[in-house]
């Protein structure tokens, strides 16, 4: 594309053919972010497998197992929580492709929404905030560790940015089809996480602040979002109910605005960088960057965010609901992009400092990311590999149809990628009313089998390597050690949910031993323990409220 120029030349008038500057501006910006999705994709499938294995990876694929209409009323009526992520997790688990095929689904959404937050970023602040903004949310934690990990948090990612801006198309257009898109979005967006409420919420909070020409559109959509959202709203109802969170009624606040504040700085620190010095320069940066944003861009980030700060001020929150800085992976990008519009603003005329500043905190978050997550970069250490290998490969060899599993463990989904036909009753560990329904379900019961890992982070020392315990009575129980890993068994059946449950308590209280310290002891004896006190007739009042975060 070329633009004419007059020019008068010895009386005549010449007309000079020069290149576009801004379409010359506008390929380089999109040429750099197809340089940093490039970047970025070639990391997280060189990396996909360095993190090692972790339960709600297991436990999404291992739920996958069964068939469709039972998974669904798993995720609906049992479990709640996203939906969306256990659809696609069932037909990789029936392709299957197994944890590396779930990662992979990951990395392709995570790859997919640097696009998009470049779309948002010149949306909301031209090509060359959306440049930077794309370039520092690529080496971010938040965006690295999510784009290997085999849950839900970057297909969120990729469905909010997606629904942001089939928002501004249709508030800038308007028209059926574009509002029919929007409200697609909208319910993938609900479908991939319950935190999805708090995106839609600063949807409607920015129209009725800067959009009233297209409120009733909108109001009409966001109608339709309401109805077909039922099923996402109920299932989102499960979960509230399983981890007693609301904005009235049980559970307790986050602990006021001092404990939301914290919560917020850790996020942000996640998205950027968590050294609070780093933290705070990106805090003041951000800022900033709103101010520098024209109106209508600084009332929708200030919406977004305002929506969710006040849901966490005003929420209540029982002891088991532990908010993560993955929770508000949907604000990074608007972060990223308030951060880039500072930079951009202050340097507009000095391109040498806006680099230079924007690769300075590449590296910190960078180095943040393999600080956060070692093992994201550095692999899990092989005597680690080699002990989990030996001991799916002896679950796999050993195991009955039966059998019945404590806890989504890793272990238990290697050796179900080993043996197609491994164990399919699994307790889980964090609820136990719901534990107690699975072996009610499931009885009469096979062996009980738990693992205890020596190497986890929350234990009171990791080692690499596991003494050999059996419970008490130890004639009832056999056990192997495989590096950090301990695997307890029953040598009979159990048969009846009150014998399962007297041994899992057996099984767990091995792991109270001083020289083996199993952090996740607590939590699970605490489990089986209401699960016999409710089978006993105490009550459904008594349901675990463990401190996992399912």
């Amino acid at each position: 594309m070329t633009q004419g120029i007059e020019a008068r030349v010895d009386g005549a008038v010449a007309v000079v053919r020069a290149p576009s500057r801004a379409l010359a501006g506008e390929r380089i910006a999109w040429l750099g972010v197809a340089g940093i999705t490039l970047v970025a994709a070639t990391f997280l499938l060189h990396q996909l497998m360095a993190w090692p294995p972790h339960e709600d990876e297991a436990l999404a694929l291992l739920v996958g197992r069964d068939s469709l209409p039972r998974v669904v009323e798993h995720v609906t009526q049992e479990r709640g929580g996203a939906p969306l992520h256990f659809l696609l997790a069932w037909g990789v688990a029936h392709l299957g492709f197994g944890l590396g095929g779930l990662r992979l689904v990951s990395a392709i959404f995570a790859v997919a929404s640097l696009p998009l937050v470049a779309l948002l970023g010149a949306r909301l602040a031209g090509r060359r905030v959306a440049l930077a903004a794309t370039a520092l949310v690529a080496p971010s934690w938040l965006f690295l560790f999510h784009g290997v990990y085999g849950r839900m948090y970057s297909l969120f990612l990729f469905c909010t940015l997606a629904c942001t801006l089939a928002l501004f198309s249709a508030l800038d257009r308007g028209g059926r089809l574009r509002w029919t898109l929007w409200v697609a979005t909208a319910l993938l967006a609900a479908a991939a996480h319950p935190y999805a409420v708090l995106l839609l919420a600063g949807h409607g909070v920015y129209v009725l602040v800067s959009r009233r020409d297209r409120l009733r559109e909108a109001a009409v959509a966001g109608a339709v979002v309401l109805v077909l959202g039922i099923p996402f709203w109920l299932t989102d109802l499960v979960l509230v109910d399983r981890f007693d969170v609301g904005v009235g009624g049980g559970g307790q606040k986050l602990g006021g605005p001092e404990a939301v504040a914290r919560y917020l700085w850790r996020s942000l620190g996640d998205a950027t960088a968590g050294w609070w010095p780093v933290t705070a320069v990106v805090l003041v940066s951000a800022a900033g960057g709103v101010v520098c944003l024209r109106r209508s861009s600084r009332s929708f980030v200030l919406c977004s965010v305002g929506t969710t700060v006040a849901a966490f001020v005003f929420a209540k929150l029982g002891g088991s609901a532990s908010p993560e800085s993955r929770h508000l992976i949907f604000l990074a990008p608007l972060v990223a992009i308030s951060i880039a519009s500072v930079v951009v603003h202050v340097s507009r005329h000095r391109a040498a400092l806006a680099v230079a500043s924007v690769v300075a905190l590449v590296a910190l978050e960078a180095t943040w990311a393999w600080h956060r997550t070692p093992a994201l970069f550095e692999w899990e250490p092989d005597a680690r590999q080699a002990a989990r290998a030996e001991a799916e490969a002896w679950l796999a060899d050993t195991s009955r149809p039966d059998d019945v599993l404590f806890g989504y463990e890793p272990l238990y989904l290697g050796a179900w990628e080993r043996k197609s036909d491994f164990a399919r009753t699994i307790v889980p560990r964090a609820d136990a009313t719901l534990a107690l329904r699975t072996i009610e379900r499931a009885a009469p019961l096979g062996r009980g089998v738990w693992v205890l890992d020596a190497s986890e982070r929350n234990n009171i020392r990791r080692r690499l390597e596991i003494e050999r315990a059996l419970p008490s009575p130890a004639a009832a129980f056999e056990a192997r050690a495989f590096g950090p890993f301990l695997v307890i068994r029953t040598i009979e059946p159990t048969v009846t949910p009150e014998s399962y449950l007297y041994h899992a308590a057996r099984a767990m209280l091995v792991g109270r031993k001083p020289s083996l310290g199993i952090g996740d002891v607590d939590v699970n004896l605490r489990t089986v323990v209401l699960a016999a006190r409710e089978l006993r007739g105490y009550g459904p009042s008594l349901r675990s409220r463990s401190s996992t975060s399912r």
